[in-house]
């Protein structure tokens, strides 16, 4: 059954519904609406949670190979409609098509691989007397708050080991972009008993109804620090376990034997993807003094030769940032750069335009007191600042309360190595930044979040570990 771009509803209990109130989130490259689509009830949200739990009973049944079987469906799906889907978060995020597809052929790589990593059974010991074994179980209910800046991704990275796990899923998208995420659950309807994987669209109510509800078990959040607290706090009154994937303000130190024309293109496009609003590319970047000058200057040729523009012309790399909230932070954090006595090499400025499109700017050599420096941006502003010495550039690296990503740059792979083990954040790369895999366990340190998703550790936080004793008589 093929989509369409043109309707959207909830989906409970595999039927798609419609509510007595609508809204419409906006296309940020013209500020035009977008269609409409549901205002969730606490009535939709209690039969969403009644499904799921009657679904659970049978779903935490199956085995790994049945679950494996349907998320290999559902994969096929979002690969037959990767097209359509694609074209629908430029419409709605605002990135342009050709990271659009990028990011769908992720969450479809994502399905398929997730379901690839075992869920261990550990014998803890075995006598003639008894055995012991840790096992893990599914938790139950699941709900998924997905963020508007990778609304396909981030949906199907809690729908997928939510479910591989033996647990249902409710998920709600961002009221932002709620239309990527509606659609995915329309196919997940044709792969998946009824209950099992359900998406419901409202506005910013729904989520407290969700944290809050009892008969969910599990939240995975992924979003802002100051609501990752909220949800923490919501959570915490039924007791639920929850995973919390927050903001990042990544810093990459490049050290001064780097080739500087292979690193430049790398560090602009790792700090600039999708308008700055990743939550782990960099956004602090501290360049050796010894050969600042040419980094520096190297990096605004490189940033100024990226096209601007709406995310469906070919060759646009800079979108505009997705909504004006979003936007109007920005323009607040830009007046700091007069206020603030701060010098733009490159931008600088907002222009007025017909979407919410910030100019790219890079800030020379600010003090690490500065705003653009302290603050994470989510909009591509990028400061670049020198150093000279080791113990002092790791020392402001780790001297702010986020510890999502940090990487170094260099060709010494002894000096890397010594830096980057003192980085203090989730993720510590070596001559690249924000690579991502499946397998491979994601989440941040201090402030950054608590838990992990993907990989095993990922898997089994959507799970309760059973210590299982055996004795051998009675």
């Amino acid at each position: 059954m093929s989509l369409n771009a043109t309707t959207f509803h909830n989906v409970i209990n595999n039927e798609l519904t419609s509510t007595s109130q609508t809204r419409y989130g906006i296309n940020p490259a013209n500020r035009e609406p977008n269609p409409e689509v549901p205002v969730s009830t606490q009535d939709d949200l209690d039969r969403a949670v009644d499904a799921a739990r009657q679904a659970f009973q049978k779903w935490s049944k199956t085995s790994f190979d049945e679950r494996r079987i349907a998320l290999s469906a559902f994969a096929d799906k979002l690969e037959a409609n990767k097209d359509m889907i694609a074209q629908l978060l430029t419409q709605e995020q605002g990135k342009p098509l050709s990271q659009s597809a990028v990011e769908v052929g992720m969450a479809t790589q994502w399905t398929r691989t997730l379901t690839t990593t075992e869920i261990p059974e550990s014998v803890i010991e075995e006598t003639e007397e008894r055995k012991i074994i840790q096992r893990y179980t599914p938790l139950g209910v699941c709900g998924g708050i997905v963020p508007w800046n990778f609304p396909v991704l981030l949906a199907v990275s809690k729908i997928v080991p939510a479910v591989y796990t033996g647990n249902t899923i409710i998920f709600k998208p961002s009221p932002l972009t709620p239309y990527c995420g509606l659609k995915l659950a329309e196919l997940a309807a044709q792969c998946f008993p009824p209950g099992v994987v359900q998406a419901l669209s409202g506005g910013d109510d729904l989520g407290p109804m969700i944290t809050e509800h009892p008969g969910i078990d599990k939240i995975s959040f992924t979003g802002s620090i100051p609501t990752g607290k909220l949800v923490m706090a919501s959570c915490a009154k039924t007791l639920k376990r929850v995973t919390l994937e927050l903001g990042g303000n990544d810093p990459a130190i490049v050290c001064d034997d780097v080739d500087i024309d292979a690193v430049v293109p790398k560090v602009g496009i790792l700090s600039f993807l999708c308008a700055s609003q990743i939550c782990m590319v960099i956004k602090r970047l501290y360049v050796h003094e010894k050969i600042y000058d040419e980094f520096r200057d190297k990096l605004v040729a490189f940033v100024q030769s990226l096209k601007v523009g709406e995310g469906t012309q070919p060759d646009v790399f800079f979108g505009p940032v997705q909504n004006s909230m979003q936007y109007d932070k920005a323009k607040d954090l830009y007046s700091s750069i007069s206020t603030e006595g701060l010098k733009a090499v490159l931008g600088g400025t907002i222009q007025d335009s017909a979407g919410y499109f910030i100019t790219p700017t890079i800030i020379d050599n600010p003090p690490e007191s500065a705003r653009v420096v302290q603050e994470e941006a989510f909009a591509p502003i990028l400061p670049i600042m020198k150093w000279s010495d080791e113990d002092d550039v790791l020392a402001r690296a780790n001297g702010t309360e986020t510890g999502l990503g940090s990487s170094v740059w260099s060709k010494d792979p002894v000096r890397a190595r010594r830096m980057a083990d003192r980085l203090e954040s989730g993720s510590v790369w070596i001559n690249s930044h924000f690579d991502l895999a499946p397998n491979v366990p994601f989440g941040g340190h201090k402030s950054s979040g608590i838990g992990t998703e993907w990989g095993l550790s990922g898997l089994t936080a959507y799970c309760n570990s059973q210590s299982l004793w055996i004795k051998a008589n009675v």
